[in-house]
């Protein structure tokens, strides 16, 4: 990923700020709170959907599907994009990054959004709305004031992406206010644009890890640079996931996804992913991709076998791609920020087994409508986000490793 040439004052200002917050290392960078947060709240959302399942609700509590499907997207994946974006701007921009007392407000922001949200049977509706909508809206405002100061007119789009994920949120609460029509738009428009974000950071970062591994290794060959087909790949990603929100049982669609599937395939291969089978911090991220082809595969199949229904899709999209890239994307990031060796030791490669394992099984409860296979996916999740807490705990709230030499 190409990143910007801070100026020495930038870098002098850098070292500043880093050492004003040596005894507050959790608020010296969004990554710590906000991938912390993303895996507490995945740990703790979706036992509470199956309890909500089972029978065992509370007059209290919103913990229904509908909640469940808003917390996944807004709550949970929204929180891993914040702490990526906050890492990755000021290294695109060569500004200080977002800390301190800022950074602070804006995980009360995401921390008051997902209580509201929970406690929306005790609160009500329009102040549940309001409040849980904030977060979105204040962070888009920030990363894109880090943009536009920062001259980086090439992550404008990514900007954008995250406005229109705050849009979507806004539409979602405007569903369930019955304001507009409830037809679930809001959560499909959410799905569509996170697989959009994916294939766009994903094609660069995927690509150059890779690359990185195996020059090293001393491999002749490498993944193919970033040229038009990816733009095209892109470009009918965003068309496909348009037709996905609008008209998601249309042919067009059907034959939309079709093509994203041989495209977002090819694409794939050239990254040459079975060559770093032997790394798992570079495996697990070729396979988060993978299931992006797997989910357009399973939306296209619903469209002519309706046998095949589409939530197979949604949960190859948003457990397999969503849950297993942010997985991929915050362990390694964790470890890499803070000073740490970029390797997966035994307990990050169970992390990312069972977060495979659980998109799997989640799949083929979707398919064969057997609810022993929703549990035994969320046995998994569990699994992989409560090792995740437990090892990642300290990474992220203490303070960095030795530099690697």
């Amino acid at each position: 990923m190409k990143k910007a040439n801070p100026t020495p004052s930038v870098l002098k200002k850098t070292t500043k700020a880093s050492d004003k917050y040596k005894a507050s290392a959790f608020l010296s960078q969004g990554f710590r709170p906000f991938f912390l947060g993303a895996g507490i709240w995945a740990l703790i959302a979706i036992p509470m959907m199956m309890a909500d399942f089972f029978g065992y609700q509370s007059i209290f509590l919103q913990t229904d599907s509908i909640w469940h499907a808003h917390e996944m997207l807004f709550g949970f994946a929204a929180a891993a994009i914040a702490g990526f974006l906050l890492t990755a701007i000021p290294n695109w921009t060569g500004r200080l990054p977002v800390q301190g007392t800022p950074l602070s407000l804006l995980v009360i922001l995401w921390l008051s959004g997902r209580t509201a949200m929970l406690l929306q049977p005790v609160i009500g509706m329009y102040l549940a709305s309001i409040t849980d909508s904030l977060f979105l809206i204040v962070f888009t405002a920030i990363i894109f004031r880090e943009v536009i100061a920062g001259k980086n007119w090439r992550n404008l789009k990514i900007v954008m992406i995250v406005a229109a994920m705050a849009l979507a949120n806004i539409w979602f609460h405007l569903e369930i206010l019955r304001i507009v029509a409830n037809d679930g738009i809001a959560i499909r428009a959410a799905i569509s644009l996170i697989v959009l974000l994916i294939a766009l950071i994903g094609g660069r970062i995927i690509p150059s890890f890779t690359r990185n591994t195996l020059k090293k290794r001393g491999s002749t060959s490498l993944p193919t640079p970033t040229n038009n087909f990816d733009r095209i790949v892109l470009t009918l990603t965003l068309v496909t996931g348009s037709g996905f929100t609008l008209a998601p049982t249309s042919l067009l669609t059907a034959m939309l996804a079709s093509l994203c599937v041989i495209m977002h395939f090819i694409r794939l291969i050239r990254w040459r992913g079975l060559q770093v089978l032997f790394e798992p911090m570079l495996w697990i991220l070729h396979l988060s991709y993978l299931w992006i082809v797997i989910g357009f595969a399973l939306l296209a199949i619903s469209y002519f076998f309706p046998l095949i229904p589409q939530s197979a899709a949604i949960h190859a999209f948003t457990i397999g791609a969503f849950a297993s890239m942010i997985i991929a994307v915050i362990t390694r990031a964790s470890r890499g920020h803070t000073g740490r060796s970029l390797t997966a030791d035994k307990w990050t490669t169970i992390i990312y087994l069972s977060i495979s394992l659980a998109a799997f099984t989640r799949v083929a409860g979707a398919i064969f409508g057997e609810i022993i296979y929703h549990q035994i996916a969320s046995g998994f999740w569990a699994l992989a986000f409560g090792v995740f807490v437990i090892c990642y705990w300290p990474v992220l709230t203490g303070k960095d490793a030795r530099a690697r030499p």
